[in-house]
């Protein structure tokens, strides 16, 4: 998407917007640096002039600073002024610095860092770039599966249509319904669970608005502002950002293949006695790697003996495996608090989540739901039920594992084509790609290119500079994406 010199516009209005629009939806988060002036030229095919022009815009408008010989950044809008006076006392407004990636704090475990703030930009830039359609190119840096492939579920309309009676309709609308959730879901869903060998009864089952409000309900019920909580790094940005807006402290626990490492979790077991640790035991994302028994073993005695709970994630456990192994059904629930729900594998906006928990833990995390959403639409939770039981919801599961499968290995071939190779062994929905170059100041010259990426410090609780992204395999198997993406990485590496 050049810029074009109009009889309206400038070339100098259309830089400027062309960032500005980006900062003002978090695409360009605080504390990002703007390219240089001789690579924005190169990059736009613009004179330097224009883009100091473009620059100085920007600068007038609020939304970059300049800091002497090192280049313009992304202010905080956040932030508010500070009102100072200078050498001739004058009154200067100014704008703190917004946190430095160099400067990143470390922890008394020596090389294991602590979160700042940081993590709440990492998430606002992932979710609004859920809502930004750069175009209307496959998206790499997309969350969910392409619209086409969960278009063939077309069994959910006829659900919903068979659920909407006259007689259901007017039962499900007209009150409140169930506080727990529709009894029939709670009745399949402690089936389904059971074919996973993860033993729970209906009444240790509760619906959510989505997996996401599910883990919300349990940090919320679990957590006083203050308390540490480990969480797994690379990892989920919205969940670091959720506790951190909480006011939790926050300890990125280093994943690897076959797990979390466990003599960091022991080590902040010993220093912080952390009440919860959120884990992704399948298919985790970013990296695809799914939990070894051993580890899986080692973390549940690691719970036992410093007294803290396991939240596990089961997002993305409906492309998996059944045999992959699951710390819920290890330990019979009983330090373990299950999560999953349907966004991904149905369609993003059926708000349909669930929480499977300890008996004694049940009401209090009904408590907590009651107070944030009283309770869960009943129609579709009824309509889900039905599809579960039958069996529409599995037979549509193993089609899309099929074609993640199939969408998986052609990805592959064209991201080591075009010169990345895979930092984790490609699994699931998502590939953890090594690219060599920094993934944040390439974000910006894809977005040029009508493609939006997930650079990889949008999955760590610190934003940091990072060569790796996470790519939806359903959405890179288009060669022109990896063509516009290797001249990209050229032309950066020609401009420094």
């Amino acid at each position: 998407m050049a810029l074009t010199r109009t009889p309206d516009q400038t070339l100098t209005d259309q830089l400027a917007e062309r960032f500005s629009e980006r900062i003002r939806t978090r695409l360009l988060p605080a504390g990002a640096r703007l390219p240089s002036v001789r690579a924005c030229a190169r990059q736009q095919g613009v004179s330097a002039y224009t883009v100091v022009a473009a620059y100085d815009k920007l600068l007038a408008q609020g939304l970059v600073e300049a800091r002497r010989q090192r280049g313009f950044f992304v202010r905080d809008l956040l932030q508010k002024p500070v009102l100072t006076r200078d050498e001739e006392g004058l009154d200067v407004t100014t704008f703190p610095v917004p946190h430095s990636p160099s400067a990143r704090p470390v922890s008394p475990l020596g090389a294991v860092p602590i979160r700042t703030s940081g993590s709440r930009i990492n998430a606002t830039t992932l979710i609004r770039g859920m809502f930004h359609h750069a175009s209307d190119k496959p998206q790499p840096g997309c969350g969910v599966l392409p619209v086409e492939w969960l278009e063939e579920a077309r069994f959910m309309p006829a659900a919903v249509r068979k659920v909407t009676n006259l007689e259901t309709l007017r039962a499900g609308s007209l009150s409140y319904g169930e506080p727990m959730g529709d009894t029939g879901l709670r009745a399949v869903l402690a089936r389904r669970l059971g074919d996973i060998n993860i033993t729970a009864g209906p009444e240790q089952i509760m619906t959510t608005v989505g997996a996401t409000h599910a883990l919300d309900i349990v940090s919320r019920t679990m957590l006083k502002a203050g308390d540490p909580v480990m969480v797994e790094e690379p990892g989920w940005s919205v969940e670091f950002a959720r506790l951190d807006a909480l006011g939790m402290r926050v300890l990125p626990v280093p994943r690897g293949p076959d797990g979390p490492d466990l003599e960091v979790m022991a080590r902040y077991c010993e220093t912080y006695a952390p009440k919860l640790f959120v884990s992704v035991s399948v298919l985790h994302n970013p990296t695809g790697y799914s939990l070894s028994p051993g580890s899986a073993h080692q973390i549940l005695q690691l719970a036992e003996r410093f007294n803290f709970y396991v939240v596990e994630d089961d997002t993305y456990g409906h492309i998996a495996p059944q045999h992959a192994t699951r710390l819920s059904s290890l330990d019979g629930l009983k330090r373990t608090i299950y999560v999953n729900g349907f966004a991904k594998i149905l369609a993003p906006n059926w708000r349909i989540g669930y929480i499977a928990a300890p008996e004694d833990l049940v009401e209090r995390l009904l408590d907590t739901k009651l107070l944030s959403t009283l309770t869960t639409p009943s129609i579709l939770e009824k309509a889900l039920a039905l599809c579960i039981e039958k069996g529409q919801l599995r037979r549509h599961s193993e089609r899309m594992r099929l074609r993640i499968a199939e969408a998986r290995a052609r990805s592959v071939q064209l991201a080591l084509k075009a010169g990345c190779t895979f930092a984790a062994e490609p699994a699931g929905m998502f590939g953890w790609v090594e690219t060599g170059v920094d993934t944040d100041m390439l974000t910006q010259r894809m977005l040029d290119e009508g493609y939006l990426i997930a650079p990889g410090a949008l999955f760590h609780a610190t934003r940091q500079p990072c060569t790796l992204m996470r790519i939806n395999f359903a959405n890179t198997q288009d060669p022109n994406f990896w063509r516009a993406w290797k001249r990209v990485v050229a032309e950066s590496k020609n401009t420094g």
